[in-house]
């Protein structure tokens, strides 16, 4: 009982911290956390358009807030289908990873 009390708490920070996280990165503000921009060029840093990238991780982020929110009512619910709605909900956040990535190459 008390671990399942410790684990919700924990999947809840954490899908707490991806959210404010996440809200950041779309309002711009922070460090862009995108391996695009990782490993980039300092060069190439100054001259990246970095807004479709802070808005690729932002939404990245958010959707990773929603996996770890519906962990954590999952395990105070106790609702085992739960886990259908968390692997529907990563699905579409690779989904999206993927294409975003491909749409931001095309249109440099």
């Amino acid at each position: 009982m008390m671990g399942t009390i410790i684990l919700g708490i924990l999947l809840g920070a954490i899908a707490t911290t991806a959210f404010v996280v996440g809200g950041l990165q779309l309002a711009e503000k922070g460090p862009l956390l995108n391996n695009s921009y990782f490993y980039a060029s300092e060069k190439e840093r100054a001259e990246m358009n970095k807004s479709p990238y802070y808005r690729q991780s932002g939404i990245v982020l958010l959707l990773v807030g929603v996996i770890f929110l519906l962990n954590c009512i999952a395990v105070f619910g106790q609702i085992r289908w739960m886990i259908w709605f968390v692997l529907l909900t990563a699905g579409v956040t690779l989904l999206y990873a993927v294409i975003s990535s491909i749409h931001i190459d095309k249109t440099k």
